[in-house]
């Protein structure tokens, strides 16, 4: 399918209308890069699986919805009265094209798919395999057969070959209709590959939730970028942001597609959100920093910028929150 040329799609490929290092924002930004950055990794910094974070049975809260449920990376369960949203739902044990090699768990997903309540809707931020599982995808189709992907454009077709048809696609700023209420994708400055011939054949985002009243930004992966205060002037402030805290080290190779949690307080703030939620932390080790050191940093840049820890905040795996 040709998509209509645009300042995102040059009739080929998607690209960053931001400014970017060739390297990082062409085709060329790839596989042995990735590679490179992940030699600088020191596996110490984090553990091989803690014993102590276990596969947690839903229990719906007490209260009704609206609720926000943390599954892990930046998988969360979004309760709405009467509609269910995953976003990024990720659940296989590696982010990877096999199962047997590749970036490995090192914490349990804090639901277990099986244990998951009816789901409507699946948000698809982008292709990357930390983001798109198509093993978990396959299981939550067969267990909700009416379930609803939204993904950005391209990523229909690839969908529809892995046995996941009927995928609606939205370009950056364009709205779908999503039980009483609508999700309309928005830009993020990032990237597309699931392998080395496939660069940026396939357009990556976030999505902004309007839903009886309630508004909900996710970013999916993005570094910073102009896009927060065009959001925020087109679409209102949000409700609550989620907002990618982690896997930004080294920032000579990740800045222009990770933020860090000084960029992550500063988008909140820029988005004039209300609330926040950290996430895309603490599952897989895809960079530099330690396990720690998003939430540490989070904190570090939270009081720095005179932001409550109630305002911009972090779940556990498996936490749940009223919205």
């Amino acid at each position: 399918m040709t998509y209509p040329i645009s300042d995102h799609f040059d009739g080929e490929h998607f690209f960053n209308p931001e400014p970017m290092n060739r390297q990082r924002n062409g085709r060329r930004f790839g596989i042995l890069s990735f590679l490179a950055a992940r030699l600088r990794r020191d596996e110490r910094q984090w553990p091989a699986w803690p014993a102590w974070v276990e596969n947690r049975p839903y229990d719906p809260p007490i209260a009704p919805p609206p609720t926000l449920t943390f599954i892990g990376h930046s998988s969360f369960l979004i309760r709405l009265p009467g509609l269910n949203i995953l976003t990024d739902p990720v659940f296989s044990l590696r982010c990877s094209p096999t199962q047997w090699l590749g970036p490995k768990r090192v914490r349990a997903s804090g639901l277990a798919l099986e244990a998951l309540p009816n789901t409507d809707v699946i948000l698809l931020s982008h292709n990357h395999y930390d983001h798109m599982d198509i093993l978990a995808l396959r299981a939550l189709r067969r267990r909700f057969p009416a379930v609803t992907l939204v993904a950005p454009l391209g990523n229909a077709a690839y969908l529809a070959k892995k046995g996941l048809p009927g995928a609606v696609e939205l370009d950056w700023w364009q709205t779908a209709a999503i039980g009483q209420g609508h999700v309309t994708a928005t830009p993020a400055r990032h990237f597309a590959a699931r392998t080395p011939w496939d660069r940026n054949e396939t357009l990556w985002g976030g999505f902004f939730i309007s839903h009886g009243g309630l508004r909900i930004y996710f970013a999916g992966d993005t570094g910073a970028t102009m896009f927060f205060g065009e959001i925020n002037a087109r679409l209102g402030a949000p409700d609550l942001a989620l907002l990618p805290i982690g896997a930004y080290e080294p920032r000579d190779f990740m800045a222009p597609v990770h933020m860090n949690p000084i960029e992550a307080v500063q988008a909140f703030i820029t988005l004039g959100a209300a609330r926040a939620v950290g996430m895309h932390f603490g599952t897989f080790h895809l960079t530099a920093e330690p396990i720690d050191a998003p939430e540490r940093e989070l904190a570090v840049a939270r009081a720095a910028a005179g932001v409550t820890p109630a305002a911009f905040t972090t779940l556990g795996v498996g936490e749940s929150m009223g919205l």
